[in-house]
């Protein structure tokens, strides 16, 4: 009689792909180590997915948003071809970047509230990293021993948006509408960094901050808008 598979498998699959590839990094996490946090036998886990790669693949797809039914993988989900999980990352980063609040402000030549274009900005960034948290986590502690991801990730992804903030944040201290900062590049690493550490980091953390999203989501904002604006 064939095994049943339990309803919610798909789901616990990429919740605990995701957590150990997280915990443990791409090159540590092996099939094992998530077959232990799924509670099966190693050869249960070959079931549902065939390969250490095509978890991975599967965990970057749907970490944080699982697939309609008539849209879910089949099991046993099969490896990817060479390149498809580096593909599908690539094309993500260019379907959510620039930021709409960005690219409009990069292109504004009449600025009548500084203050409000900063921090709708913010809190446009906070909504997008917060909403793909654990992608987000995921990718970026993958990257640290695949390389072909860091190119990708680290480049494409940060580098990309760390350059367009930059060049806003150029643009307005500028016109004198922003106060000047001793080094624009460190001002908009700041930033991210800082956006980044409220809506992903820190819910990663042993211990981790109980504050809302949306406390943390305005306190972000205003600290940056207080820090750059002009009154």
């Amino acid at each position: 009689m064939p095994r049943e598979t339990p309803p919610d498998r798909l789901a616990e699959l990429v919740r605990c792909a995701v957590q150990v590839f997280i915990a443990q990094g791409y090159r540590r996490t092996q099939m094992a180590d998530v077959a232990a946090a799924l509670g099966v036998a190693k050869g249960t886990l070959y079931l549902y997915v065939e390969s250490k790669e095509a978890l991975f693949d599967l965990a970057c797809r749907y970490a944080d948003r699982l697939p309609d039914d008539a849209d879910a993988p089949a099991f046993p989900i099969r490896t990817p071809k060479p390149g498809a999980t580096l593909r599908f990352v690539r094309e993500e980063i260019e379907r959510y970047q620039p930021l709409p609040a960005l690219a409009a402000a990069l292109t504004r030549k009449r600025v009548t509230d500084a203050p409000g274009e900063l921090r709708a900005i913010v809190e446009e960034l906070y909504d997008r990293l917060a909403g793909n948290r654990c992608r987000i986590k995921l990718v970026d502690t993958s990257a640290r021993d695949y390389p072909e991801l860091a190119a990708v990730w680290f480049a494409g992804a940060r580098g990309g948006f760390l350059s367009l903030l930059r060049g806003y944040l150029e643009s307005r201290i500028r016109r004198g509408l922003f106060v000047p900062v001793p080094d624009v590049a460190a001002a908009a690493r700041l930033v991210l960094e800082t956006t980044v550490f409220w809506a992903i980091h820190r819910h990663f953390d042993s211990r981790p901050e109980t504050i809302s999203d949306e406390l943390a989501r305005a306190t972000v904002a205003h600290f940056v808008v207080r820090a750059l604006a002009k009154e």
